[in-house]
């Protein structure tokens, strides 16, 4: 997916005088023939990632279309108050490209984790959240959010599902089961693994790359009283969505993710992936339990 990202970004960088980038050191190399063929456009600032919101804020008040990169935990968590201020506040919009995820980098520390990076935007207004489960979804959706004014947010990954599905955001059902029955909502990279844990299960599986703006309409026409929702981020970030979609009838809901409990623990992703009951025997463990 970053690699996708990067060949992407360099393009857009050619095709339209309105696209700049913001880096703060992470993948400033990979743009080294961009910065010389645009060096009023690629700008690195250094490891400053406060900085670098701000700039994107300044630039968006030009007119400029600024793609913002570096790990999740520093375009998100530490510079979340620039976000809120110098986009936001400005009514301006930047589109926000991070890697690292959920706990890509587990192996280098809670520091660079971030498992809540989609619920800090929940606590904002207007932004769209695209949750990519393969690197062919990558370029679609980065190419469309350069072509407004904005704010989106571009969460890529290590991780990806072996199939592609490249749409417009929209309930993508993968796999049908009994009119009325238990609907499943998956997001993004996570799709494979719940493949898996629901075989044999008479469950309906729903999947999407963009968790914000969920497709409310897709989930009223496909959720009967039991709805399981599985994202690979903190988990009960989407559950509100869902609450409020569906609150003029009865159902269920179980919230699958990322726990909060902080395990102190580095390991590999797919470790954290089984500490957190995220990987096929978890899933099916809990969506069996929830299903009775």
């Amino acid at each position: 997916m970053r690699d996708t990202f990067i060949d992407t970004a360099a393009t857009l960088l050619d095709e339209d005088p309105r696209t700049a980038l913001v880096l703060a050191d992470i993948s400033a190399a990979s743009f080294d023939t961009a910065a010389r063929r645009h060096p009023d456009r690629v700008l690195n600032v250094g490891i400053r990632e406060q900085l670098m919101l701000g700039v994107a804020g300044g630039l968006a008040l030009t007119g400029l279309r600024p793609i913002v990169h570096s790990y999740a935990p520093f375009t998100v968590d530490r510079a979340y108050e620039q976000i809120k201020l110098d986009l936001n506040h400005q009514g301006v919009g930047a589109v926000l490209v991070s890697v690292g995820a959920s706990y890509d980098g587990s192996q280098m520390g809670r520091t660079h984790m971030s498992p809540g990076d989609v619920a800090l935007f929940d606590t904002l207004s207007g932004w769209t959240v695209h949750v990519p489960g393969h690197p062919a979804e990558v370029a679609p959706l980065l190419r469309a959010a350069a072509g407004h004014d904005e704010p989106v947010y571009l969460r890529l990954t290590t991780a990806r599902n072996a199939v592609a599905h490249i749409g417009d955001g929209t309930l993508r059902v993968l796999r049908q089961g009994r009119i009325g029955g238990p609907l499943v909502v998956v997001v993004g990279p996570l799709l494979d693994p719940l493949l898996e844990a629901v075989e044999g299960l008479d469950v309906t599986v729903a999947y999407t790359h963009t968790p914000r703006p969920l497709d409310v309409v897709g989930l009223r026409a496909l959720a009967g009283q039991d709805v399981i929702l599985v994202e690979p981020y903190l988990a009960g970030t989407s559950s509100h969505v869902i609450t409020e979609a569906l609150a003029d009838r009865p159902h269920r809901l179980l919230s699958l993710g990322v726990g909060r409990t902080d395990l102190h623990r580095y390991g590999t992703p797919a470790d954290h992936d089984r500490w957190h009951g995220l990987d096929a025997t978890g899933l099916r463990r809990s969506i069996s339990g929830f299903l009775g």
